[in-house]
């Protein structure tokens, strides 16, 4: 489970894929979704946790009323 003081931040600035996906590169959201269907909804484990973190899936950015 993520520590709420730490963000998960690897899938949300450094990992080329679900970068690439959310900035709308149809061939890392292509990847992105294999690898969706691969690991489940919530992605590797890096997506796990910034999905627990942000309440959002690796494929979807960050609501901008997030308070973290």
């Amino acid at each position: 489970m993520a520590e709420k003081e730490k963000a998960p931040v690897f899938c949300e600035k450094y990992c080329l894929v679900c970068k690439g996906a959310r900035a709308g590169n149809s061939l890392c959201k292509s990847l992105q979704n294999l690898e969706l269907k691969i690991m489940g909804r919530r992605g590797c484990i890096w997506g796990k946790a910034r999905t627990e973190y942000y309440g959002v899936t690796p494929d979807q950015p960050i609501p901008a009323n997030s308070k973290k």
